[in-house]
């Protein structure tokens, strides 16, 4: 793994890592990368999307994604947020559907 890269080339990177961690928890779970409006340029949000249900968002800086995605703990660490995050969505899916 490796550091560096502008906005753009981090951001898919991170789109690929977010969402292949994500498909580990669950193959429905797709994850949007917000990076329009105030965000464009400074900052990324990530949300895990299971059908309808969309999770909390975790907000990452541009700076911090560029300057620590070599860093195999951080990786790590932001990989089992993911999963956390899909999981979340999981059960709140399921539990929506035996109260409807």
């Amino acid at each position: 793994m490796f550091s560096g890269g502008d906005y753009d080339e981090v951001a898919r990177w991170l789109s690929n890592f977010a969402t292949s961690h994500a498909k580990r928890e669950s193959l429905h779970a797709e994850v949007p990368l917000d990076r329009a409006g105030p965000r464009e340029g400074k900052a990324y949000g990530l949300r895990v999307r299971i059908g309808e249900r969309l999770s909390s968002e975790i907000e990452l800086a541009f700076p911090e994604v560029r300057d620590r995605r070599g860093s195999l703990a951080w990786c790590q660490a932001l990989a089992e947020r993911i999963r956390g995050l899909v999981r979340e969505t999981v059960t709140q899916a399921l539990a929506q559907r035996r109260s409807a």
